[in-house]
């Protein structure tokens, strides 16, 4: 089950459901899922689990000593388990970190994401509007969830060219392409180190909790990308877990133009064929032996 996979599954359970009141409240998932939420003091690192009993009621256990925001996304994600039918896999790992976690925990995240942002409600209160501090912000508060889940899901639902990077520990984690970036081919390597000129790699220096937002060359972040190009970056770390995360964004008239094979390749011009000039290359000088 891929990335797209999960989102359709996550959009076909959310149009059964009457959302229009789900950023305050979260029950008609919860019934939709045939579930009951349970409040209770959990250990420092445990979000929540559910549980099923014998009748088929799933009974979602959250960490009451989490902040509401944690709590609505344990809930989603939790939900996102039953719905797609995936098992648990936590091991001890962070739930914000990508590093080593189980396919199982990533597509419930991305199943969660979806639920708490739905897309259509997404596009309908989004300002129009390049992105900032403030603008993320006031969309995670809107949805009632972090700012890096905020910034995901205002670049992959951006008409410009755009992306979200995530960073732990100086590395590249996970990268949310908008259409654009997809249909271009821009990719941005997992597992490389933050690039050096990046906003990302300076705030990252700074070894405290900070934000900042300039311009930078496209070919810092995007491999094999033309240079003379430049995009605005608006990054944010987070000093007590070395996380980072980038948003990156330009207009439409600075995206380079690409041929893209139809597996979503960049297809680099090797020059080709030789003209045809009517002149035969052969019989050549030198003999076969």
């Amino acid at each position: 089950m891929d990335e797209m996979d999960v989102r359709q599954k996550a959009r076909a359970f959310i149009a059964k459901v009457d959302v229009s009141s789900i950023r305050e409240d979260l029950s008609p998932y919860v019934i939709a899922a045939n579930a009951k939420i349970k409040k209770d003091e959990l250990g420092e690192g445990e979000s929540g689990y559910t549980i099923t009993k014998p009748n088929g009621k799933h009974i979602i256990t959250v960490n009451s000593l989490e902040t509401e925001e944690r709590q609505r996304f344990t809930i989603c994600h939790e939900i996102a388990h039953i719905v797609l039918d995936l098992e648990s896999s936590h091991e001890e790992v962070p739930s914000w970190s990508y590093a080593k976690r189980h396919p199982n925990e990533i597509a419930c995240d991305t199943f969660a994401a979806e639920l708490l942002m739905p897309y259509q409600q997404w596009l309908s209160i989004v300002p129009k509007e390049e992105p900032s501090l403030k603008l993320i912000q006031h969309m995670a508060d809107m949805f009632g969830t972090s700012f890096p889940a905020a910034a995901s899901r205002f670049a992959s639902l951006s008409d410009a060219p755009c992306a979200f990077v995530t960073m732990e520990r100086g590395a590249v984690r996970y990268a949310a392409r908008s259409t654009s970036l997809r249909q271009a081919g821009a990719w941005i390597s997992p597992r490389s180190v933050i690039p050096a000129g990046s906003v990302a790699h300076r705030v990252r220096s700074s070894g405290t909790n900070t934000a900042d937002t300039d311009e930078v060359s496209q070919d810092i972040w995007f491999d094999n990308w033309e240079k003379g190009l430049d995009l605005w970056e608006l990054s944010r770390h987070y000093a007590r877990t070395d996380t980072t995360i980038s948003l990156l964004w330009f207009d439409d008239e600075d995206l380079p133009d690409i041929e893209v094979s139809r597996f979503g390749v960049r297809v680099d011009d090797d020059g080709g064929l030789p003209e045809l000039t009517g002149e035969l290359p052969w019989p050549g000088r030198s003999k076969r032996r």
